[in-house]
């Protein structure tokens, strides 16, 4: 992936698809890199890349996002 930045990485399914699903609404390409174990779920984390030249714009949205 190259050109692509990871700005936020989880465990939790759920708030990794409300992330991508808020970055997408704001015009932001997102793809998600699921990383987690299928036998053991508290091993790895699910990863979401956005382009390089979108980062600070994503992670303003994101450290947004998690402040409400």
């Amino acid at each position: 992936m190259e050109n692509w930045q990871r700005i936020f990485s989880t465990r939790n399914q759920a708030e990794a698809s409300i992330i991508k699903g808020m970055l997408e609404e704001n015009h932001v390409p997102t793809q998600l890199l699921n990383k987690m174990d299928s036998s053991y779920l508290l091993f790895g984390e699910i990863e979401i890349y956005v382009p390089f030249h979108l980062k600070e714009i994503a992670t303003n949205l994101v450290n947004k996002a998690l402040m409400n």
